[in-house]
């Protein structure tokens, strides 16, 4: 991060848009100036008749430090001697209608103090880092023919130190828990809900007014530095979740922010968003879409993020998302496509990976809107990839029914193969489904204590033998029963349990088989990753079907039962003679199962199925899955 003043540059890109480090410039600058130290404090206030900065080293007075307007860019600045390091600041903004004057925090604030307190800190980013071998190497872990594995993690509740007043633990503690956790699970990347700093806890992050700032619950700016440098030095991938899509009517934040609508919509039908009762941001002004391509390229260059997931895609697409008939104003040619969010989001994209190719973009889109995962040049909005909620959804409302109806609703468990490949997908199985009453993951699934966790390992074996990366919300991998809680840490003491321990040991299995196995990863994002052997067998409540790798001898044989019996003598056709052996089991004793297997292998015989020369008879374990191989 450059500490410097403000420039004619700084001001010319502002206000064409393109701006893509405001927080550069803006904000608060530890400097030099007439041979003394102190601090510059600028802010884009364009309404706003007078601006100051209030802070400890002026005994929060609104006349000591004035700032100066640079004309009609709207940017007030101004130098102030002897600031030093930690000192707390807010702006004092008075608009020009002489009536309103608000304490606002530093929209581009690189650190704040922990709420409830409402002060911004003057601080420095200064690191020195440890992950230069993950940095050159990164762009082999992050391209779309890499296995990513994402393990998604609420920072406040994966644990907390619960005989210290169940306190949070820090980064830096998290450093030293969660990344060896997240390396001996065999995950490839970690996915942080919003670390940016929010003033309501219960949020979960995604109401934020620091859009530079990680949040201070947890430590300082370099104590997270420090988590992120040590999931590096792990070999593991960080994912953040931003969220461009709206923010909170908080006094201290972007709303409202010189007397005047300048970040939001000033329509209330396009600027307030009803669901969340949050403000939209304007995204067709230039000065708001710099101010979201720096927060952008603040994390992925100050923090060393590797990947961007981009949350609630679809309420920046729709203008009429989540309002009724009059709550809304169709776009200029009368549709109901954002079409200013729209272009705020290709340019984002093009940016982003115009300066960073090395790093990802993921949008949680849970439309049909099309080609959000293809480049701008073919008309897409140019993320990387898309979360497929489709899939998260048909699945697991499958998995729910009782193994005697499943057949009634084969449906939902094949579809997914019918646009599997018009995007570059993410299979999430996330927080939002294990909250607000939806149940756990574990508690689900249908059938006694027993089924519960075979339906759960059936699940999971399924996810993994999908094309597409895998993502898993923390606490399902070892079958938490209790919803997520975000003011409790996970029940940890289940894995004294042996059902729990195994669960998370087939989880770990899984990780480390699809990093493994070329055919479950390498071409997943097209489609001749995959065929089908038997999509039909609905009365079995059997799929059957193949995973591709780039030579023939990666060719993977994937045979999931969803059914509670076993089922001896079930023939598959297979694409090569010989013999084939299981390379991965969910049944297996070792993972809590009922030991259900085909042994040592099966051989081939020339009896011509599913469009093959040769096939195999097998016996399928009771709600489970099995992935064989051609050996040797």
């Amino acid at each position: 991060m450059a500490n410097r003043f403000v420039n004619d540059g700084d001001l010319y890109f502002l206000q064409e848009g393109t701006h893509m480090r405001v927080a550069d410039a803006l904000g608060a600058h530890l400097l030099w100036k007439d041979g003394r130290p102190g601090a510059n404090f600028a802010v884009w206030a364009p309404k706003a008749s007078a601006v100051s900065v209030i802070g400890s080293f002026n005994g929060w007075d609104e006349h000591a430090n004035p700032l100066s307007s640079r004309g009609v860019s709207g940017v007030w600045e101004a130098f102030v001697p002897h600031v030093q390091h930690g000192a707390h600041y807010n702006y004092l903004i008075e608009s020009n209608a002489g009536k309103f004057k608000v304490e606002k925090c530093d929209p581009v604030g690189i650190f704040q103090d922990c709420p409830p307190s409402r002060e911004s800190i003057v601080w420095d980013l200064d690191y020195e880092w440890g992950d230069s071998e993950w940095m050159s190497s990164r762009r082999s872990k992050n391209t779309l023919h890499a296995p990513m594995s994402i393990y998604e993690v609420h920072l406040g509740s994966w644990q907390r130190v619960v005989e210290d007043k169940n306190r949070f633990l820090t980064y830096r503690e998290l450093a030293s828990r969660l990344v060896p956790y997240v390396k001996e699970m065999g995950f490839t990347h970690v996915e942080f809900l919003p670390v940016m700093e929010h003033p309501f806890y219960g949020s979960w992050g995604y109401q934020i007014t620091g859009f530079f700032a990680p949040t201070s619950r947890y430590g300082t700016p370099q104590d997270f530095m420090f988590l992120v440098d040590a999931f590096h030095q792990h070999g593991i991938g960080v994912v953040l979740d931003w969220v461009p899509s709206h923010f909170p009517q908080d006094e201290h934040g972007l709303g409202f922010f010189d007397g005047a609508h300048e970040y939001e919509y000033a329509d209330p039908r396009k600027g307030l968003q009803p669901e969340w009762n949050s403000f939209v941001f304007n995204y067709g002004r230039p000065e708001v879409r710099s101010f979201l391509l720096s927060s952008a390229m603040f994390w992925l260059e100050q923090y060393h993020a590797d990947a961007l997931r981009v949350d609630a895609v679809a309420s920046m697409l729709y203008l009429d998302y989540a309002r009724t008939k009059g709550q809304w104003v169709p776009n200029q040619v009368g549709g109901r496509e954002n079409l200013e969010a729209i272009g705020f989001l290709q340019q984002m994209n093009q940016q982003v990976f115009g300066v960073h190719p090395d790093v990802q973009t993921i949008a949680e889109e849970s439309t049909a809107y099309p080609k959000v995962s293809k480049p701008v040049y073919d008309g897409g909005l140019g993320f990387g990839m898309k979360w497929d909620m489709g899939w998260m959804h048909d699945t697991l409302q499958y998995m729910s029914h009782d193994p005697i109806l499943r057949k009634l609703h084969h449906g939902e468990i094949t579809f997914r193969m019918v646009y599997a490949f018009y995007e570059n997908f993410v299979l999430p199985l996330s927080h939002d489904e294990v909250v607000y009453g939806k149940s756990s993951l574990i508690g689900k699934m249908p059938g006694d204590h027993w089924q519960k966790f075979a339906n759960v390992r059936l699940l999971f074996t399924y996810m993994y033998a999908q094309p597409g990366k895998k993502l898993l919300f923390m606490g399902d991998e070892f079958g938490q029963w209790s919803e997520w809680n975000h003011d409790s840490q996970l029940d940890w003491k289940l894995l004294e349990y042996p059902e729990h321990a195994r669960l998370r040991q087939l989880v770990g299995d899984l990780n480390r088989l699809y990093l493994s196995e070329p055919a479950l990863h390498h071409l997943e994002n097209t489609p001749e990753s995959f065929a089908w052997l038997d999509a039909n067998s609905a009365e079995e409540n059997v799929v059957s079907f193949l995973r591709m790798g780039v030579s023939p001898a990666d060719t993977t044989v994937v045979i999931c039962n969803f059914s509670a019996i076993p089922r001896p003598n079930y023939r598959v056709g297979v694409p090569e003679r010989g013999r084939w052996k299981e390379i991965f089991n969910s049944d297996t004793v070792q993972y809590g199962g009922s030991g259900v297997s085909n042994g040592d292998g099966v051989t081939t015989r020339p009896i011509p199925l599913h469009g093959h020369y040769h096939s195999l008879t097998l016996t399928l374990p009771p709600l489970g899955a099995i992935l064989l191989k051609l050996t040797k």
